[in-house]
């Protein structure tokens, strides 16, 4: 039997203690899909040299991107912004940009990952977007579900198997608009674009919400088989 494909995730930036650390949802969400997860903690000295060592990219989700990185401007809303985990993953990605390694970007991953290609981004949605949808919910600051409806003729669609389906959301920033280079393929009810496919590369996947949430629903679980299976190849 061949191992499995070894798959790269992206970790929070540095606590307080001193800590790299990222939720154990996106590690079982890979291990279940058949893939040997490892953390990538935001100090690497060459970030291209991590597509040497892993088999496919998961780009994580978390803290808002600095403004500064995509020409925005600052908001109250904004937290927990790091230079070095910005500077780590926005250089992973334009390694990976030009590679070959399977990639899927996850809620801010999504974000670096476009930022990477030069769009700008939605500093807070509810300011663009209003309030038909909630995206997250700010008081705390939790996750809530909506329904996305997904391009029937893409190839996110012929991954889940669905064209419309309830994700987990937990964001309050966006892609302001498409960069080149990427196609979108699903949208909430409000407009927002929910994910993008890489247009000339082989396997990367974005998707706004949070796939590692659903763990038992097959249509999300999809992503991460589809992500290993692409690596293991």
């Amino acid at each position: 039997m061949s191992k499995p494909p070894i798959i790269g995730i992206t970790t929070y930036s540095r606590s307080e203690a001193g800590e790299f650390t990222i939720p154990a949802t996106y590690v079982d969400a890979v291990q279940l899909a058949g893939g040997s997860p490892i953390l990538l903690p935001p100090n690497q000295p060459d970030p291209a040299r991590v597509l040497d060592i892993v088999d496919g990219l998961v780009f994580a989700g978390g803290g808002d991107i600095e403004p500064e990185k995509y020409g925005g401007e600052h908001h109250h809303s904004i937290y927990l912004v790091d230079e070095e985990r910005d500077d780590f993953e926005l250089a992973l990605a334009i390694a990976a940009l030009s590679a070959q390694t399977p990639v899927l970007g996850i809620c801010r991953g999504m974000q670096i990952l476009s930022v990477a290609t030069g769009a700008e981004l939605i500093t807070h949605v509810p300011d663009v977007y209003g309030e038909q949808v909630d995206h997250r919910l700010d008081h705390p600051r939790r996750p809530t579900k909506h329904p996305i409806q997904i391009q029937s003729e893409s190839w996110l669609a012929s991954i889940m198997q669905e064209t419309e389906v309830t994700v987990v959301s937990w964001h309050h920033q966006a892609v302001k608009a498409v960069p080149s280079g990427w196609r979108p393929v699903a949208w909430a009810a409000d407009g927002l674009v929910e994910a993008l496919e890489r247009e000339n590369h082989p396997w990367m996947l974005a998707v706004q919400w949070h796939p590692e949430l659903s763990p038992t629903d097959l249509a999300h679980q999809r992503l991460f088989q589809a992500l290993v299976q692409a690596a293991s190849q």
